[in-house]
């Protein structure tokens, strides 16, 4: 599938992390992390790659790789509301494709960033797209960490929970925490991508009740009567970094491919 007009990838970065300071700015293979996610995004076929964090250190160092930023206000509650604020700067027409790609992501792979483009612009009907994987253990469907989606037979996203969806009612009646034969259990990535129109009127929208109780803010968009349809992958996603110990484990998996990243 291939897309017949231009899209974009903003980037959202902030200062504050509570589990890993400043870790926008962590060095991985000689480039700040957030400069190695914006080399993925530049690999997948953007028309445009922009970080938009409201820190002066990141926009520096940002600009320093000759990498777009965008400083935006330091009061937005969430990536999302930073994203708005951007795609209202730029006065983006509705139908533009904007995909969010957090800057914790180094490892990810351009090609998803792409498909993730790529499944918007086939659905007319949706307001935004994102990326789901199977799950393949029962550890990762009990995990609320782990959230999981499920899906109608146009891949439109019904549910996203923490909680283990769908539950397999009779292979789990025992109590046991297994994963049942044949469960279609999906594992949700975190990325999106979103119509620009619908994209500037998010933070407008009130806070919906399941997104309060599961802490899901995509549930806002369901809980509004908006779609989402989800691009299924079987490739699980390298993962992101939240705590040193994730740093360790990016570091290490970029010095063993030393052709990860350009400059």
């Amino acid at each position: 599938m291939s897309l017949d007009h231009s899209w974009l990838v903003l980037i959202p970065a902030r200062a504050a992390s509570t589990r890993l300071p400043g870790k926008a700015l962590a060095d991985i293979a000689g480039a700040p992390m957030v400069v190695r996610v914006a080399q993925s995004a530049q690999a997948s076929g953007a028309s445009r790659v922009i970080v938009a964090t409201d820190d002066v250190g990141i926009a520096q160092a940002v600009n320093r790789h000759g990498v777009a930023v965008e400083l935006t206000s330091p009061d937005h509650p969430t990536g999302t509301d930073r994203l708005a604020e951007v795609c209202a700067r730029l006065a983006l027409p509705d139908d533009t494709i904007v995909v969010n790609v957090q800057g914790d992501e180094p490892l990810i792979e351009p090609s998803l960033i792409t498909e993730v483009a790529n499944t918007l612009a086939a659905h007319a009907e949706a307001s935004v797209a994102t990326a789901a994987c199977p799950i393949t253990s029962p550890e990762a469907l009990f995990d609320p960490n782990v959230v999981k989606v499920v899906c109608d037979h146009r891949y439109q996203a019904l549910y996203f929970s923490r909680a283990p969806i769908p539950w397999a009612r009779d292979a789990l009646a025992d109590g046991a925490r297994k994963l049942a034969p044949g469960l279609p259990a999906w594992q949700h990535i975190g990325i999106y991508a979103y119509r620009a129109g619908f994209l500037r009127a998010f933070p407008s929208l009130p806070a919906g009740r399941l997104e309060v109780v599961e802490s899901l803010e995509q549930l806002r968009v369901l809980e509004q009567g908006h779609r989402i349809v989800v691009h299924h992958t079987h490739v699980p996603p390298a993962g992101g970094v939240d705590t040193p110990a994730d740093l360790a484990r990016v570091r290490a998996y970029v010095a063993a491919h030393p052709g990860l990243f350009r400059g």
